[in-house]
């Protein structure tokens, strides 16, 4: 047992020294573009879960949503309760495309959002900003991904994270990002008849 241990101590050492060698590398600091995609669950998920570290580490942040309509959700009830002076929200869409089956006004919306967002990105004090679902505005072609590229690159400030959610990022977007995360959708209750339920999906 004592072989196992010394054994298993230097290999963790020898672990350790190389990624001590490798952290030491890392220094430099910069605002990110974060892009979570795919067709699995937990885009959004993910992405509030930055939001919350970032109120926890009292760092100003905003949320605007560019497709969920006005039902309750747990991060905007919880946000809009407890944590209004730390997180602006703004959900600036009206449903789901299938929902409201006005393209004229779907384009109006995700227009009206898309300048929210650029006001908030703008604003040196917001260290994080959540574009909830603007994938799909942007897959719909309700705003153009090449003038979303253009902003981002051109007036983000240089310490501000951005955080794009939804299915079908466009390759414009993915190639502009520092960060991309695909979801993979395994397996999922919905296509067993089991429908959204409060605390897993909103």
């Amino acid at each position: 047992m004592t072989d196992d241990t010394d054994r298993h101590a230097a290999k963790m050492a020898k672990k350790k020294a190389a990624r001590d060698k490798i952290m030491a590398t890392k220094t430099e600091e910069k605002g990110l573009i974060i892009v979570h995609t795919g067709k699995g669950k937990g885009k959004s998920s993910a992405a509030f879960g930055m939001i919350f570290r970032c109120i926890a580490h009292q760092m100003p942040c905003a949320v605007v949503q560019f497709i969920k309509g006005g039902m309750s959700t747990g991060e905007r009830d919880l946000i809009l309760s407890r944590f209004s002076d730390a997180c602006q929200f703004h959900t600036m869409g009206e449903g789901f495309t299938w929902e409201t089956q006005d393209k004229s006004r779907d384009i109006e919306m995700a227009a009206a959002a898309w300048e929210k967002a650029k006001e908030l990105i703008r604003d040196p004090e917001i260290r994080m900003v959540l574009l909830d679902e603007i994938n799909i505005a942007l897959r719909y072609d309700y705003l153009d991904v090449e003038e979303v590229v253009a902003f981002l690159k051109s007036e983000k400030p240089p310490m501000t994270h951005v955080v794009l959610t939804g299915r079908n990022a466009r390759e414009p977007l993915i190639e502009a990002a520092d960060l991309v995360t695909e979801m993979e959708l395994v397996k999922h209750p919905f296509r067993s008849g089991v429908k959204a339920q409060k605390g897993v999906e909103f």
